[in-house]
């Protein structure tokens, strides 16, 4: 029999809790190389925050308990110089917004070259050249004038495209992406969502998708994971979930989307209530307090994964295997 590999990243019971309270609670995944996986929720609901946690940029006052194992390495363990050296390298990340994640004081051309020259120590011309190409390979017009351009001097796809190309410089192992199509028109969305996956094609990259389109999740990613006030409600192989859509948070964020054909003026459904707060959380399942189907003991203690078979999962006591 063939030893079966382990997955690239492997998160178990991860829990952030932040002085305001619990952030994420008990948020568990597999990513094996060159899959993907995607995190859907509205905002406030963990998704950002658990890229932020597989990157170790967590804010200075946040505790961590569970694990985050990448390629046999537990990441909650290790100092801020192994992640140096790991961020922009195997692991790294596009950020929501391209403005505030380029320095406004750097050149486009320099900032590309940057993880090139600490992670593969390449000469500044070396480099200079190599973040050229990259900038031609994301499509980037005019890239060898915009090396020598600043982040203001361009239009916001033309940033997202800097900041992807920045991100797989090193060809990391992992790529987590955060809403990197937000405020892009569709021509552009699509264009930026092919390039991910042509480089996934071309070297193996493994893929964490953060966004609110379920359109885009449904064409992007293999696996999926419905995030609410930090705890993973319903997960599973794609089509899987959104075949049944077990959970009636699933079923509500699907209710609530756009749809062509739709007649002009027709209303959008909507989710009652707002996603709670840090600390404001209630026992039992979160939703329970916008949901419709809610009983008595929905309150009273978080549900139990339910396995739906194939390695579909979710928290709802209402839900029959």
């Amino acid at each position: 029999m063939r030893p079966v590999s382990a997955p690239l990243l492997s998160v178990d019971a991860l829990r952030v809790l932040l002085p305001a309270g619990a952030a994420l609670d008990g948020v568990s995944f597999t990513l094996g190389r060159g899959a993907s996986l995607g995190l859907i929720g509205e905002s406030g609901c963990g998704k950002s925050l658990t890229a932020l946690a597989l990157m170790g940029l967590l804010p200075d006052n946040a505790r961590v308990s569970g694990s985050i194992v990448f390629d046999g390495r537990d990441l909650t363990a290790q100092s801020e110089a192994d992640w140096c050296r790991l961020r922009g390298d195997r692991l790294a990340m596009v950020f929501q917004e391209p403005m505030t994640a380029l320095n406004p004081l750097h050149t486009v051309g320099r900032q590309v070259a940057e993880p090139l020259r600490l992670h593969r120590g390449l000469s500044a011309a070396a480099a200079r050249a190599q973040a050229l190409a990259l900038l031609e390979r994301v499509q980037l017009d005019d890239a060898a004038r915009r090396l020598d351009a600043y982040p203001h001097q361009l239009s916001g796809g033309q940033r997202q495209r800097v900041v992807i190309a920045i991100a797989l410089a090193c060809a990391p192992e992992l790529l987590i992406a955060d809403e990197p199509t937000t405020a892009l028109d569709v021509t552009l969305q699509r264009e930026v969502l092919d390039l991910i996956a042509e480089r996934r094609a071309e070297t193996g990259m493994a893929l964490l998708l953060i966004s609110h389109d379920l359109g885009v999740m449904a064409h992007s990613v293999e696996q999926l994971l419905v995030m609410y006030a930090g705890v993973v409600v319903e997960a599973g192989p794609t089509t899987a979930v959104f075949a049944r859509l077990a959970h009636p948070y699933t079923q509500a964020l699907f209710a609530a989307r756009p749809r062509l054909g739709m007649a002009r003026g027709t209303r959008l459904a909507t989710i009652p209530g707002r996603v709670p707060a840090l600390g404001e959380r209630p026992p039992g399942c979160p939703f329970a307090t916008r949901c419709a189907q809610a009983l008595s003991a929905c309150r009273e203690a978080l549900p139990a994964p339910v396995d739906l078979g194939g390695g579909h999962l979710v928290r709802c006591i209402r839900v029959d295997a």
